[in-house]
This record gives C-alpha cells, structure tokens and sequence, in this order.
C-alpha cells in the first residue's frame, strides 16, 4: 500500500512543505498557550470587589471583579481547561485509528476556537467554566496529534530539533498571553482578549477541513463513502460464501447488528493498546520521569514568585521568575533538541541527556536555594533551569519512538494525562499544605527541588533498560474485515479528492 507524505512534491499542494507544518503548528501552539497566559494575566483575570473600613466599595476588575468570584471559584477558571483535556486526549487518539488524524485536528480546533469566543460572550461563572472545559477538549486533539505529524516530516537528522521548536512556543505563548491579556485587558475589556483569540485561530480550524489532509504514518483512516461500498461488498461476499441462500431480511438485520461489536471493537482495541502501553517498560519509566519533572515545574511555576519574594524580599518577583523562565524555557528547550541530534537521536541517549541535564539542572537550582544572597540565586537558578527546560524535546522523543506509529496519538495523550494527573495538578497544593507545617520558603524549596533528583533517578534506569526505536515499523492495520477491506491512501498520487 501506497504511503504518500507531505515530502512527496506529487501528492501534496505545492505550498505545503514539511517547513510551513511545522510553522502551521508553532502558531496554533502558541496561542494555545496565549490563551493559558491572558486568563491570569492581571487585566483578564482582574481583582475582586473589595471594602475599605469606611464603606466605599471599588467594582473590581476583569472576569473575578465582572463575576464577583472569590478566589477558589477564581482558581476554578484556571484550571477548568485541564477536566476537557484530560477526558478527551486519550478519546481523540483512539478516534485517529478510524479517522483522519489531520480532520480531527481540524475538529478540535473548532471546538477551541468557538469555546473561546463563549468565553469572551460569557454571562456568569458556570458559563464561563463550561467554556474553559471545552477549550481543554478542543486543544486535546491538537496535543494528541501534532507532534507525531512534524515527527513524521521533520528531517532525519533534526528530528529533535524540530520537536523542540514546537516545544519551545509552550514559554513563550504563555509570556505573550501575560503581555496581550494585560494590553487588551487594560485598554478595552477583558471580553475582547478570548474574542481576539477565536479569530486568531479562526483560519487554522477551517484549513483542517478544506486542505487535503495529510496522512499520519501507522494509520489508514477510513474513507467514509468508499468505506461504506466496500463494507457493503464485503459483506455481501462473506454471506455469499457462508450461506448462498441467504434472503434479504437476514442480511439486513445481520448489518445492523455490525454496530454493537464495532464498538466493543473498539473499546477492546483501546484496551489492548494501553495494556501495550503500560507493559512497556521504556515508555513506564520515562512518564514516570517526566510525571516526577512536571511535580517540581508545576510547583515552581506557581508558587516560586512568592518564595522568592519571601525568601529574597524581591519587589518584583513575578517579573523577576516570569523573565527567567521565558529566556531559559526558550534557550534550553531548543538546547536540547540541537544536542539529542547531534548526539546521534537514539532513546538510550535521549535517556542519558534526560537524567544528565535534570541531575546538573537539580544541583544548580538546590545550590541557588541554598544562597543567601539575590545575586547569586539569579545565576544559580538560571543555570538550572537552562538545564532542566533542555528535557523537553528529549522526554517527548522518547514518547514518540518507543512505540509502533500507530500507537503514538495514545502515547502522547496518556502522557499529557499522566504529567497532570500525578504532577502539576497535586503538586501545588501540596507544597502549600508542606509550606502550611514547616513555615518556612527556603526548606519547602529545597525539599520540592530535591524531587529534581529523583526524576534524574528515574530516567538514569531508562538508559540500562533495551530499546528499540519502533517510529519506522510498518503501519498497524487493524479491525475487523469490513475496515481492512476499505482503507485507502488520503494523499493520492493523481492529486485525487480527499475525504
């Protein structure tokens, strides 16, 4: 079977180069995360309505003032998006075994993109927090999906590389978004700042349904309308061949008892493919790093401005932490996929760069906490987090090409799960509940930092564990007779129609 890719000049659209998927995804990644960076900017998230002692009551600002929220309901919208991402990542990679992975993208992204807008058109809280949980379903498809396409056409050599660029927009939207919430917030209402990202992203949801979609390597989705003559031929032939006498009523009460086994088909391939998942002992150990990893940046990203402030009486904490991660976030980010590549893109070496940068990133960042004076703590934690961010293209590698092509949409997904669910999620509470009973910033620093280790721990065992890179195994044709019988290449040599 014929496997066209977007490299193949004579089946995909002379504008369409690896270079512009990977820029298309850049953007739309981007704003994904302008969009986690405006809600907690000051001028979107805003202030609550407050009292002085003599009774004069100021309005607040932005959605907590406009709302009235107090502060739980306020953390509720931060982090509503997760429930949508967390429920429909694993949903959405399971669907790319029957569907085009490129239309689901395109789905997801309307999803985003008419979410955001009911965010800016909001009428209260619970509206609002609908919308925030559809923002995280419309960007599940993309997280599930995206990387293993610029996997798929990045060079051989700069595959890394490639990952790591994508990666490195994840900083630098969240630092936009801090910067453009607070323009819009400030100079017009903080409705205009979700309306403006809706139409930002406006173009890209459509160009997921009117450009000829692209083909993700491991997977033959299914043409809907050849799918369906194809299933009706088959199924014609296997009841010629079982029973030649068989009368119309019975081939039609036989087709529509083909759709309670489709979909226990289904949620049994879904099954299969994470007992896959979880037995692989490569894939295991690097979430459970990467969980370990995200425990600690998920914490520092929250709670580090106000250790710094308490531990460093800096004045401009928030300015001063949100500065070094953007520069170290970009920097090490693209520092670690240039090296993974240059290293020679292997998962026993992505191990080794893994657990060599997050254990010397450990000892800079626990060695700046332990610091009394600010200066030394600026340089110290600088370099750590240089070191740290370098794991971002490695640990996503790993996840791509320790499992067969058709299983990396689930990969990606239960990772995002995981890193979630078991890391940045907890963490913070956590630290706070840790902070609550030993009141003091410099000892829950350096207990949360010294979890640094532990992940470099984790990933040093990957490096001992036999690997084999399984992204260039043929695709995995799957199901029953009726999908073999139907698939078909989507990027046609002669140029021909798409779904």
């Amino acid at each position: 079977m014929a496997r066209p890719s977007i490299n193949d000049p004579s089946s995909s659209p002379s504008w369409f180069t690896p270079q512009r998927l990977l820029m298309m995804f850049c953007v739309i990644n981007m704003i994904n995360y302008v969009d986690r960076g405006a809600i907690a900017s000051n001028g979107v998230n805003g202030s609550i309505r407050t009292c002085d002692d003599k009774g004069i009551c100021n309005s607040g600002s932005g959605i907590q003032g406009d709302f009235n929220l107090n502060n739980f309901q306020d953390g509720v919208l931060s982090s509503a998006f997760m429930v949508g991402l967390l429920v429909a990542s694993p949903i959405f990679a399971s669907l790319a075994k029957s569907n085009n992975p490129f239309r689901l993208i395109g789905v997801g992204l309307s999803v985003w993109t008419f979410a955001t807008a009911g965010c800016g058109s909001s009428i209260d809280f619970w509206s609002i927090a609908i919308c925030r949980m559809l923002v995280g379903v419309g960007e599940a498809s993309f997280i599930s999906l995206a990387a293993p396409f610029i996997d798929d056409n990045a060079p051989v050599a700069q595959k890394t590389a490639w990952l790591a660029t994508f990666y490195m927009c994840i900083p630098t939207g969240v630092a936009l978004g801090y910067v453009y919430g607070g323009f819009v917030g400030n100079h017009f209402n903080w409705r205009y700042a979700f309306w403006g990202e809706s139409l930002l992203m406006l173009p890209f949801a459509v160009l997921g349904f009117v450009m000829k979609p692209l083909q993700l390597k491991g997977f033959a989705p299914i043409d809907s309308k050849k799918a369906l003559a194809s299933c009706e031929t088959v199924a014609s032939t296997v009841a010629e061949n079982d029973n030649e006498d068989i009368d119309s009523q019975g081939y039609v009460k036989a087709s529509k008892l083909e759709v309670t086994p489709a979909i226990l088909h289904r949620l049994s391939q879904f099954s299969r493919d994470m007992k896959v998942l979880l037995l692989d002992k490569v894939y295991v150990v690097n979430v459970l790093g990467y969980v370990s990893y995200n425990f600690v940046i998920g914490a520092y990203s929250y709670w580090g401005p106000k250790a710094g402030y308490n531990i460093y009486h800096m004045s401009n904490a928030d300015l001063m932490f949100g500065g070094i991660t953007i520069v170290c976030g970009i920097l090490g980010t693209l520092a670690g996929g240039i090296i993974l590549d240059r290293m020679n893109a292997t998962i026993s070496n992505a191990f080794k760069l893994l657990s060599g940068a997050t254990f010397l990133g450990a000892i800079f960042c626990f060695s700046a906490f332990c610091l009394k004076s600010l200066y030394g703590f600026i340089v110290l934690f600088s370099v750590g987090e240089l070191l740290v961010f370098a794991t971002q293209a490695p640990v996503n590698y790993v996840c791509l090409h320790c499992v067969k092509p058709g299983l990396r949409p689930l990969s990606m997904a239960i990772s995002t799960v995981s890193i979630h669910i078991l890391g940045d999620v907890p963490s913070s509470p956590l630290v706070g509940v840790l902070q609550d009973h030993i009141n003091n910033w410099r000892s829950t620093a350096l207990i949360l930092t010294a979890v640094l280790f532990l992940a470099a721990g984790i990933w040093f065992i990957g490096v001992f564990i036999k690997s084999v890179d399984l992204s260039n195994e043929d695709r995995e044709i799957e199901g029953s007779i009726y999908a073999k019988a139907s698939l078909e290449p989507l990027l046609k040599e002669n140029g021909g129609s798409d779904v």
